[in-house]
């Protein structure tokens, strides 16, 4: 053939091959993308609800001896979520429990329902990071395993060589300098596509919290303690008229 013929077929031989590779790769580049959108959003809302859901009990139980107690009840991790400064903060405790109701006739009544509803709402929460984090966790996998499986299907050293046999002077685009000799090494860090961490470098494990009615009795035990604990004015914010009265229409 002449050489212009074999050098058009060369350079539709190298175009197919990169809009193969990259096409492929750039699939997989989105999935990572929308993986680590989906990662963010799940991070604020662990943020915005389990931490608040623990925070307010950390204030309800107000003495570290029984936060420990609470934790080790739960088999939750004590670096989550926890500082001294959120059982002392006015502000904090304001924050976290706002638009909060509490419920029940006598002031002890509605300082354990508060409790027990926050523990109610933990569990809950709990559970749907749970499957969420694990829904992440499989697309993770998932996308590991195309990465695996791209680079079965797209060897990039036989790319490389049959690049080479077919010549080097067309160039072409991301393949640009592809065909020189030497330059395999930099081209394929180019051409790589990043491994994905795993799920856990990116959102904390959380086991699943034990069963309201399996620790209640446990539970009630620590919240007499910590109600003997509190002053008038945190029992008052936390069991007041007032919030009894933002229950009613």
């Amino acid at each position: 053939m002449k050489p212009e013929v074999d050098a058009a077929i060369a350079y539709e031989i190298k175009r197919d091959i990169a809009d193969r590779y990259f096409g492929f790769r750039k699939l997989i580049e989105q999935d990572k993308l929308d993986l680590e959108k989906e990662i963010r959003i799940h991070s604020f809302i662990l943020e915005k609800r389990i931490s608040f859901d623990l925070i307010r009990l950390y204030i309800i139980l107000k003495d570290e001896q029984l936060i420990d107690s609470f934790l080790a009840l739960t088999a939750l991790d004590r670096k989550q979520f926890f500082d001294p400064y959120f059982t002392q903060s006015a502000t904090i405790r304001s924050r976290v429990f706002e638009g909060i109701r509490v419920h029940g006739l006598t002031r002890s009544g509605r300082f354990h329902h508060l409790a027990l509803d926050c523990y109610e709402r933990l569990e809950l929460h709990t559970g749907q990071y749970r499957q969420k984090f694990a829904e992440l966790k499989e697309a993770s996998e998932n996308i590991s395993e195309e990465i695996e499986v791209f680079y079965q299907q797209n060897d990039l050293g036989s790319i490389m060589g049959f690049l080479r046999s077919l010549g080097s002077s067309h160039k072409l685009g991301d393949m640009e300098g592809g065909m020189e000799i030497g330059m395999a090494e930099s081209l394929g860090k180019k051409m790589a596509i990043a491994p994905l961490l795993p799920i856990e470098n990116y959102l904390p494990v959380i086991p699943p919290l034990p069963p309201l009615a399996h620790i209640k009795g446990a539970l009630k035990k620590l919240l007499d303690r910590a109600y003997e604990l509190h002053g008038e004015e945190s029992l008052d914010f936390l069991t007041g008229n007032q919030k009894t009265a933002e229950r009613r229409p």
